[in-house]
């Protein structure tokens, strides 16, 4: 049984205040070594002087085709699992003519991109693959490997004719609202300007890999790459291993992070030596895969799929639940999710609270730190893999093959705390220190600019009514929406991602949400002839109850090791980011609108013309 407010369970032997003030100082001497005073700009986009990295390396040769001077029913921007959810459910509405237009080859985003060796979900299968109630799928596994997921995608776009009048290899370059047709034109990098009466952007939260901006990273002349554009005509073997292309290379992978922590592993078993140059260890959990079988999850009843992601979405949001159907170290670990969600449940009584979860985290952490010292054998090494920081201020992985991977002889761990990450990259290879180290092959597990849309960063232009810059229109306070889905001025516009409304650790059941949701606006408007707008109140409406019990964590992030949750440091201020009450809550919230309300953003068409 999980309740509200209570963080995981501490043992009997729970810490002492003296215990808590001398991990807060040993937190806080840690943080201080690894924060650095350009903050986020310490990274680069990887499509400036690394451009190659925007080559798409399954695709092929790009076939050349004719630019479209077409209309269409819906055009959706991305072809990862959110715009295929929201392709599927407007399907489901009876919409006929539904384009998506994906930088990829196929279908999949995040899924298409990252093919590195030894990657997997960290959210359990059965609960983080949408549409298996629909598709009749089982997973194979407890945490599916990249492959299967992908290939979930594309069983999804299949069943829902989404391949029909989808365009690959091409990217949208600009969204403008045409008042005298009252539909969007659409143009592409491939020539296209074709009209949509409405468009559902989702771009999604993980589709811009950064790179270190390392002094000198031009300068090498080894090979390199990024783990998302992963090649293996260099490396050689599959996602599963097998890299007989680095026998007796000299590797260097810089992160450690969820990517780095399944690379790691993979690259050791065939490079000649590996270095793994680590700013700040990450906290490795427990993984525990295994194959599953229909039964052990209870496939064969209807609505088997939706009733166990609800289940697990109510634990890690904080909600009652009868059992936990899930039960790995995510449920596990639900009450020390608070300061990792921008929405969580929270208690009357603050001190109280937070006085045990301060005691519940430095259980979960020191058990953590003592998983490190059991799996690695050389004693220096382990500390050095040791995290010292909340649970929160990162979040956590799980593996059970990292940490047996630095006891290989061909592995080592390069620390680089005390210079704040890597000094410089030369012709040969990677300086920290006093110390070069001479590389054949320098990998970038570097991750994504996490929550940067193409709308958000300003790379997808969007123009509504009387020409106005959809960013513009937010100006300094920052956007306002309804829901996070629309915004005044901008008619027939639906957006999906993380802008204002719910999160969760498992994001796939949140897009699906928000595919239903944005599925059911169009209809409405179909249905009624109208369009979909709100208006200025109605948003301002919603950013005070966004704001309302908006979640004090700007205390806790400043205190974190740098990351990006916290802007590498610099804190993440207490602004309403996401709806303050949970998932749950949310997700109800839309239903009743939709039952009850979703007739105020419909607003009349104009009169045709003669």
């Amino acid at each position: 049984m999980t309740t509200p407010h209570t963080p995981a369970p501490a043992p009997a032997a729970a810490p002492t205040s003296d215990d808590l003030a001398a991990l807060r100082r040993r937190y806080h001497a840690e943080r201080e070594r690894r924060v650095r005073p350009d903050g986020a700009a310490q990274y680069r986009a990887t499509d400036a002087e690394f451009g190659y990295y925007a080559a798409d390396p399954y695709a092929g040769e790009t076939a050349e085709r004719e630019p479209l001077r077409d209309t269409v029913d819906v055009a959706v921007v991305g072809g990862g699992f959110g715009g295929i959810l929201a392709g599927a459910r407007l399907r489901q509405q009876g919409v006929r003519r539904v384009r998506i237009v994906e930088q990829g080859g196929d279908f999949g985003g995040t899924w298409y991109w990252n093919r590195y060796p030894g990657i997997h979900c960290d959210i359990e299968s059965h609960v983080y693959l949408p549409l298996l109630d629909e598709t009749g799928y089982v997973p194979e596994w407890k945490y599916s490997p990249g492959e299967e997921i992908r290939q979930h995608a594309v069983r999804v776009a299949r069943q829902f004719d989404l391949y029909a009048d989808a365009l690959f290899s091409t990217s949208v370059t600009s969204l403008s609202w045409a008042e005298e047709t009252e539909s969007w034109l659409v143009t592409t990098d491939r020539g296209d300007a074709f009209r949509a009466t409405y468009v559902v952007t989702s771009t999604g939260t993980l589709s811009q890999p950064k790179l270190p901006g390392i002094p000198g990273i031009e300068t090498f002349r080894g090979h390199t790459f990024h783990t998302s554009r992963w090649d293996y005509a260099y490396t050689g073997g599959t996602p599963e291993g097998g890299l007989t292309g680095l026998e007796g290379k000299r590797v260097g992978i810089v992160g450690t992070g969820a990517t780095g922590i399944q690379v790691i592993p993979k690259v050791a078993e065939d490079a000649g030596h590996v270095y793994v140059f680590q700013r700040t260890p990450s906290t490795v959990d427990v993984r525990a895969n295994r194959r599953t079988a229909p039964d052990d999850v209870g496939a064969g009843r209807d609505g088997w799929a939706r009733d166990r992601r609800e289940n697990y979405l109510r634990i890690v949001s904080g909600e009652p639940a009868e059992e936990d159907l899930v039960a790995d170290r995510w449920t596990e670990s639900a009450g020390l999710l608070e300061k990792l969600l921008p929405s969580f449940r929270r208690p009357a009584d603050r001190v109280a609270f937070e006085a045990a979860y301060e005691v519940a985290d430095a259980v979960k952490m020191d058990e953590l730190r003592t998983r490190v010292e059991r799996s690695v054998t050389d004693p220096e090494t382990a500390e050095r893999l040791k995290p010292w920081y909340r649970y929160g201020c990162k979040r956590p992985a799980f593996s059970d093959a990292y940490y047996p991977a630095f006891n290989r002889p061909n592995v080592t761990l390069v620390d680089t705390a005390d210079t704040h990450g890597i000094e410089r990259v030369t012709e040969d290879g990677v300086v920290v220190g006093d110390t070069a180290y001479p590389l054949d092959c320098l990998i970038f597990a570097t991750g994504f600019s996490v929550g940067t849309s193409g709308i958000l960063s300003g790379k997808l232009p969007v123009h509504g009514r009387d020409g106005t810059p959809l960013l513009a229109s937010w100006g300094r306070q920052g956007p306002h929406t309804l829901h996070g889905f629309t915004s005044n001025g901008f008619p027939n516009l639906i957006m999906m991602g993380s802008l204002q409304n719910a999160s969760s650790v498992n994001f796939t059941h949140i897009l699906d949400e928000q595919a239903v949701h944005a599925a059911a606006l169009v209809a409405a408007a179909e249905a009624k002839g109208a369009i979909v707008e709100p208006s200025r109140e109605s948003e301002r409406e919603w950013l005070a109850v966004m704001s309302d019990g908006a979640p004090d964590h700007e205390w806790f992030h400043a205190e974190c090791t740098p990351g990006y949750y916290n802007a590498e440091g610099r804190g993440r201020p207490n602004a309403p980011r996401a709806f303050p009450h949970g998932a749950v809550a949310f997700h109800a919230l839309l239903e009743r609108w939709r039952a009850e309300s979703l007739d105020v953003i419909l607003q009349a068409r104009s009169e045709p013309t003669d």
